[in-house]
């Protein structure tokens, strides 16, 4: 292991951000893996690619609770059912209820209709 680091819950300056890449290249990483919770690590991820030397950036979530034991992980029937998500929004409702409720279903929608040809996403 590199090293870790725990951001503080608001944005960083550009200084402290500028002071985070330098401290992750420093270390010369194979990997990082960013456990920020879904939306954030994405946005993090995609921010920095090109300031990060590192070849892979991987998005873990709540892995790292899960390992940890800080969080229940759902039983093996429920992972094996598909419905872990479910077992999640239970455990987390104030959290989740907008991500499982809203954004999964709409980010469904948004796919089915790129993929029939009614919506066109420009890749940036």
């Amino acid at each position: 292991m590199a090293g870790t680091y725990s951001p503080p819950f608001r944005p960083l300056s550009a200084e402290e951000d500028a002071a985070l890449m330098q401290k992750i290249n420093a270390t010369n990483p194979d990997i990082v893996w960013v456990g920020l919770s879904t939306p954030k690590q994405e946005r993090w991820m995609a921010a920095h690619v090109g300031q990060v030397r590192a070849p892979v950036l991987i998005g873990v979530g709540a892995a790292f609770d899960f390992h940890a034991g800080l969080k229940a992980q759902a039983p093996r029937w429920i992972q094996r059912s598909g419905l872990e998500w479910l077992f999640r929004l239970s455990q987390e409702p104030r959290r989740l209820w907008r991500r499982y409720l809203i954004n999964n279903p709409l980010f469904v929608l948004l796919v089915v209709q790129q993929a029939l040809g009614w919506r066109r996403h420009e890749m940036q």
